[in-house]
């Protein structure tokens, strides 16, 4: 399989964000996999821009097919739910869709007291999460 196309990555020219991306983003099998590089996802300011990258990459697609992945993240706060909540009606608004993966420990805990487990689709692999995003 070949190796998946790098859309952006740490360092974006974009003035309105500071000197890198919060994200890391690639394209494979028409499928847009978001990773993010913070480990913590806690900060305000953080969670706008995060939420504003994100936005412009549902905004350039027709039909955005987005993963969202959990990897690296340890800790995440109430606004960055609201943010996710905010993400997934933008995405279904385009009828794409949106899958999250790879959440692990506490805040796959968050996602079943808050149920949004029940309002997102989650993985627990980034294949799983590709698999059920593609169209064949």
């Amino acid at each position: 399989m070949p190796e998946p196309a790098i859309l952006s990555s740490a360092k974006q020219g974009n003035s309105q964000m500071a000197d890198h991306s919060l994200l890391q983003v690639f394209e494979r099998d028409g499928v847009t996999n978001v990773e993010f590089v913070e480990s913590n996802i806690l900060d305000e300011v953080c969670i706008r821009r995060i939420g504003d990258e994100i936005t412009q990459i549902i905004e350039r697609k027709g039909q955005p097919r987005l993963i969202l992945n959990f990897q690296n993240v340890n800790a995440l706060s109430s606004s960055a739910l609201g943010m996710l909540i905010t993400l997934n009606t933008k995405i279904g608004e385009k009828k794409g869709k949106l899958a999250l993966a790879c959440i692990k420990g506490p805040i796959v805990d968050v996602f079943r007291i808050t149920k949004l487990d029940q309002a997102f689709e989650m993985h627990d692999s980034m294949a799983s999460a590709l698999t059920s995003l593609r169209v064949y």
